[in-house]
């Protein structure tokens, strides 16, 4: 099992509605390791590990978010592997 890494940035109302928590409930529940964090644009920004299949599911669920997120869109880059241990929220 190849990992991959991917940097995601999520724009649209993300902020403020629960989307970094119920965004970890997520990865930790599918095995996805990496980070979330706030941008001050009032996006978000995520670095997610895993294998190819695990990270196409967690990012067609970052395409829908929460009950109460409105994406408008999701930018998907390749990265380098950072070997997180798991997935943690990232508060400034």
């Amino acid at each position: 099992m190849e990992i991959k890494h991917i940097q995601i940035k999520i724009t649209g109302k993300v902020q403020g509605v629960s989307f970094r928590a119920v965004t970890k409930v997520v990865a930790d529940q599918m095995g996805i390791r990496g980070m979330i964090k706030n941008e001050v644009d009032g996006s978000v920004y995520i670095e997610a590990e895993g294998d190819d299949t695990l990270l196409e599911v967690f990012t067609d669920w970052c395409n829908e978010g929460t009950d109460r997120a409105k994406i408008e869109n999701v930018e998907i880059t390749p990265g380098s592997v950072k070997n997180y241990q798991n997935f943690e929220i990232i508060k400034k």
